[in-house]
């Protein structure tokens, strides 16, 4: 088991540099979590990115409670997610102070601009690492080894939740199920 001091650290620097939201926080906390300390495996962060969106809540929260409990347990998830939470708090409370102070100077919204393009790209390059997972499990990347039904599922996916506003949840749920059916019969 992984020390909790060793979590809290590592969520500490998560929650103090994840601007951008949720989403824009993931290929940070991935970073972190499998590349830095190798606590977890890309498919194993991949995953928990999965089911945090079948839970309610903030993703950032769900991710770190989530790890913290694989890493530590229910101390672990204790340490974890306030360690995410803590120097967003902070930050985010300096900040709104200062954005309402200079909110009308052209640098301010300069800048502002260019932390949403950042934002963009680094949740496109978490989507991208995602799907080349679910599209290639095995990592190969060929005709041959690419999973078909999941790129059906996400154009399906895609088509429902956009063309028709359909729930996301029902979306997953019925995902879910069109899967366990194919694995049942070895699709």
């Amino acid at each position: 088991m992984i020390s909790i001091w060793a979590i809290l650290l590592n969520f500490l620097k998560i929650g103090l540099f994840a601007f951008g939201g949720a989403y824009a926080v993931i290929p940070l906390i991935e970073e972190q979590m499998v590349t830095n300390t190798k606590w977890m495996t890309f498919t194993e962060f991949s995953d928990l990115v999965a089911i945090d969106e079948l839970t309610p809540g903030p993703i950032i929260i769900n991710s770190s409670t989530f790890i913290g409990m694989k890493l530590g347990g229910v101390p672990g998830a204790i340490v974890a997610t306030l360690g995410c939470m803590v120097p967003g708090c902070i930050v985010a409370l300096i900040l709104i102070r200062l954005y309402r102070k200079y909110k009308d100077i052209p640098v301010i919204t300069e800048a502002i601009r260019v932390l949403k393009c950042m934002s963009v790209a680094l949740i496109f390059s978490v989507l991208i690492k995602m799907f080349l997972s679910a599209v290639f499990p095995e990592g190969t990347y060929s005709f041959a080894s690419a999973n078909y039904l999941s790129l059906i599922m996400m154009a399906g996916s895609f088509f429902f939740l956009k063309k028709y506003k359909t729930n996301p949840l029902i979306v997953m749920l019925v995902c879910g199920c069109i899967n366990l059916v194919a694995s049942l019969i070895k699709f």
